[in-house]
C-alpha cells in the first residue's frame, strides 16, 4: 500500500508546484502591468512642456546676463590693454630722453652712477634709496621720479588687465554652461512633444495658432489709465511687434524672447533698461499688484518671465518657443512675482 501512496503524493506535489508557479506568474504579470507607466495625455504633455519652457527661459536669461557681462569685460580688457600700450610708449619715450641725458654726461666726462644704474635696472630697486637720489641733480631726479611713477601705473594697469582677463575667461565658461542648460530644457520639451501622436501635435499647433490669432485680433484692455508715460509708450511700441515669433536669446527686430521684447520696446522710446529679468526687476520703482497700470513691467514664476501689463488683467509678452508676441491673461502666465514702473 505504501507503493501506491507515493505516486499520489508526488502528483499532489507537482500540482502544488505548478499552482504556485502559475500564481507567481500571474502576480508578476500583474505587477508588470501596474509598473508600466501610462502614456501622458496631450494636456499633461502640454503642461510639462510649458514648465520646461519656463525653465529654459530662466536659463536663457542667465545666458544673456553672462553674455552681457562678457561683452562688458571684453571692452574693459581691451581698454586696459590699449592704455597699457600707450603708457609703455610714453615710458619708452621718457627712457629715450634719459638715455640722451646719459649720453650727454658721457661726452662731458662720464655717466652719473645713479643714471647708469637706472638704465640697467628696475628703478624701484634703487630710487627709494636716498644715497642714489642725493647724487642726482634736480632735473635728473625729477625725470627719474616721473619715470618711476609711470612704471608703477603701468604695472598696475597690466595687473588689472590680467585680473579682468581671468574673470572674462570664467564668464565665458558660464556662458557656455547656461547655453547648454537652456538648450537641454528645449530638447527635453521637444522629446515630450515627440511622444505625442501626429494628430495630437497638430492639434496643439492649431491651438497655439488660434491663441495667437485671437490674442492679436480681439482683446479687451479696458479703460485703465497709464501711470507712466514712458511705460505706456513702450507698451505701444511692443504692440507693433504682435505676431513676431519667440526666439531664445533674441532681442528684435524680427524675433524676441520675453526680456528682449521689453528692452527693445523701451529702447524705441529712448529709455535704456537692462537685458534680463534678473536685472529688469531692479529698474524703476516697485508697484503692487493692486496698483498695476498699463505699461508696467510684470514678472512671473520667480523671475522666469516678464511682459507688459496692458490693462484689464492682460499682459503683452513674448510667450515661449513656437508662439508669437501676443496678449494673454495674467492668470495663464503662472505665479505673479512683482512689477516695476519705469
Amino acid at each position: 500500500m505504501g507503493s501506491h501512496r507515493r505516486p499520489r503524493q508526488a502528483g499532489r506535489a507537482r500540482v502544488t508546484v505548478l499552482t504556485a508557479t502559475a500564481a507567481a506568474a500571474v502576480a508578476l504579470s500583474s505587477q508588470a502591468a501596474e509598473a508600466a507607466p501610462a502614456k501622458p495625455s496631450k494636456d499633461e504633455v502640454k503642461s510639462k512642456v510649458d514648465a520646461l519652457y519656463h525653465q529654459a527661459e530662466k536659463a536663457t536669461d542667465e545666458y544673456n546676463g553672462a553674455n552681457e557681462k562678457q561683452a562688458a569685460l571684453q571692452k574693459e580688457v581691451t581698454s586696459l590693454q590699449e592704455e597699457a600700450a600707450r603708457r609703455q610708449a610714453d615710458l619708452n619715450s621718457l627712457r629715450t630722453s634719459i638715455g640722451s641725458l646719459a649720453s650727454a654726461q658721457y661726452r662731458t666726462g662720464g655717466i652719473d652712477p645713479a643714471v647708469a644704474l637706472f638704465l640697467s635696472a628696475n628703478p624701484d630697486t634703487y630710487l627709494d634709496k636716498a644715497s642714489s637720489m642725493d647724487q642726482l641733480g634736480g632735473r635728473q631726479a625729477e625725470a627719474l621720479r616721473t619715470l618711476q611713477a609711470k612704471q608703477r601705473v603701468l604695472a598696475q594697469k597690466r595687473a588689472e588687465a590680467t585680473r579682468k582677463t581671468a574673470e572674462l575667461s570664467d564668464v565665458r565658461k558660464t556662458v557656455g554652461e547656461r547655453k547648454k542648460a537652456y538648450q537641454g530644457k528645449l530638447a527635453e520639451a521637444q522629446k515630450l512633444l515627440n511622444s505625442l501622436t501626429a494628430a495630437e501635435r497638430t492639434e496643439l499647433q492649431q491651438e497655439e495658432k488660434r491663441a495667437s490669432r485671437s490674442a492679436g485680433e480681439r482683446v479687451d484692455l479696458g479703460q485703465e489709465k497709464p501711470a507712466s508715460g514712458r511705460g505706456y509708450a513702450a507698451l505701444q511700441a511692443a504692440a507693433t511687434q504682435i505676431g513676431k515669433p519667440y526666439q531664445s536669446g533674441h532681442e528684435g527686430p524680427d524675433s524676441y524672447d520675453c526680456s528682449g521684447l521689453t528692452q527693445w520696446a523701451f529702447g524705441q522710446v529712448n529709455v535704456h533698461i537692462s537685458r534680463v529679468t534678473f536685472t529688469q526687476i531692479n529698474e524703476g520703482s516697485s508697484v503692487s499688484f493692486s496698483q498695476l497700470a498699463p505699461g508696467d513691467l510684470v514678472f512671473f514664476n520667480n523671475l522666469q518671465h516678464v511682459g507688459f501689463y496692458a490693462g484689464n488683467g492682460m499682459v503683452l509678452h513674448a510667450p515661449k518657443p513656437g508662439a508669437s508676441v501676443r496678449y494673454e491673461k495674467m492668470s495663464y502666465l503662472g505665479s505673479f512675482y512683482g512689477a516695476r514702473r519705469i
